[in-house]
């Protein structure tokens, strides 16, 4: 089957029967006993099942003599029905920026500790990969953020994230001065510990533990968190995905800010760059079970209480 017509069964939530992928990449985050276990029974699960198998070339280090073909995780995306990620959230977020320019779907597997994107458990893998493959499963979209840093106007830094983008100062424990602006509006100025710039996929994120709002995924918006702002009237604030942010260092800056994707540094910026932030063209792909629900999630993840009378 073709993406194209993959997607739009997809998209349908179709509980029929019908063969929906055939190709399958699988990833799993390295050293992880638990990890290299369920991609074992993965692959004896596909392999007996009649599926096409693929191992992404890092992934296959820790799987010695698993007897399938591998391929690059860029390579993955062209070659592939459907992704099937071992790991912690950590691990679908890696997997999601690279492939997100395939438009390949993504099914994660939890072996991490949270496991907000991840929401198969290792108990039932057969039985839950079985009826995705199988047809019944719904998709959600996500979106991404770029960020690219200037310098006297050239381009000298970039990257990607599902979850946020952070200016924050790195090792050093000083405050960074910055100028806000969204839609070339000036918003405010600001002396703080930096600025989380977080998607509905990142509100559970690093913008959660600095007091930012739950974000419905299906909401196209950006989160604002400040962090440790010098100043009590600095709140989180929520925007159209469409805005563009563009964040001025001050020139007056003792600190070099780092800019960091999804927890991974990607430029330092000096005083007077400019870090500008706007949404992806390109959506990912997130392939859940039927029956999938936010607020369940919520509520198992966070520790919320039951109902009344339960």
């Amino acid at each position: 089957m073709s993406k194209t017509s993959q997607k739009s069964f997809a998209s349908s939530a179709s509980h029929a029967p019908t063969r929906a992928f055939s190709s399958i990449g699988l990833i799993g985050r390295l050293e992880s006993d638990k990890v290299v276990d369920s991609l074992r029974r993965l692959i004896r699960y596909l392999n007996d099942n009649g599926y096409h198998v693929l191992i992404e070339d890092r992934t296959a280090t820790a799987l010695p003599g698993h007897g399938q073909p591998e391929a690059s995780r860029r390579m993955l995306g062209e070659l592939c029905d459907l992704v099937i990620v071992v790991g912690g959230d950590g691990s679908l977020l890696g997997a999601a920026r690279t492939l997100c320019r395939s438009g390949t779907p993504l099914l994660g597997v939890n072996r991490g500790r949270l496991g907000f994107l991840t929401d198969i458990s290792p108990d039932e893998l057969e039985t839950r990969v079985g009826e995705v493959l199988a047809g019944a499963y719904e998709v959600e979209q996500r979106f991404l953020l770029d960020a690219v840093l200037y310098r006297n106007g050239v381009a000298v830094g970039n990257g990607e994230a599902l979850n946020e983008v952070v200016v924050h100062p790195g090792k050093a424990v000083r405050m960074i001065e910055f100028e806000l602006f969204i839609d070339g509006q000036f918003v405010y100025s600001q002396r703080s510990d930096g600025l989380i710039i977080a998607t509905p996929t990142g509100s559970t994120a690093y913008a959660l533990s600095g007091g930012g709002p739950i974000v419905q995924p299906k909401l196209d918006v950006v989160t604002l968190v400040p962090m440790f702002p010098h100043t009590l009237s600095s709140r989180p604030l929520v925007i159209d995905a469409a805005s563009e942010i563009r964040i001025h260092i001050g020139e007056t800056n003792h600190t070099y800010p780092h800019i960091s994707c999804d927890g991974q540094t990607r430029a330092v910026a000096k005083p007077d760059d400019v870090l500008v932030v706007t949404r992806k063209p390109e959506r990912i792909q997130l392939v859940h079970p039927i029956g999938h629900n936010f607020y369940e999630v919520l509520r198992s993840k966070l520790g919320w209480g039951h109902r009344l009378g339960d």
